[in-house]
């Protein structure tokens, strides 16, 4: 029996040496997660977002914002009651704002 047993352990690691496919973590599926927009404030970045997901943003306010990067990666315009998304592009830590209202601010870290 542990004779078969590492035989198939020996032919596993041979296919996947080769490169086989099955042998290949599975990439991780994209996700979609929000930011709420309400009281001239954005909620609390998501968790976990990697290269590939989408972030939109939902506007509850009765004002037009804007979810700008610093660093020129996104800029969504957001009228008042309406949802805007990018999809994540690159890995690292952006800051954002709202163009018409500075003050409000927020940071996403995106893992790859």
């Amino acid at each position: 029996m542990a004779i078969r047993s590492a035989r198939r352990l020996a032919l596993a690691l041979l296919l996947c040496g080769l490169g086989f496919s099955a042998c290949a973590p599975k990439p991780r599926p994209a996700k979609t997660a929000e930011i709420i927009i309400d009281q001239l404030a954005f909620s609390a970045a998501p968790a976990e977002l990697h290269v590939g997901d989408t972030l939109r943003w939902d506007n509850h306010d009765m004002f037009q914002h804007s979810a700008t990067a610093k660093d020129g990666q996104f800029d969504v315009d957001l009228p008042a009651g309406r949802a805007g998304s990018v999809v994540l592009r690159r890995a690292g830590i952006i800051s954002y704002i709202c163009r018409y209202h500075p003050g409000m601010s927020g940071q996403i870290v995106v893992s790859e």
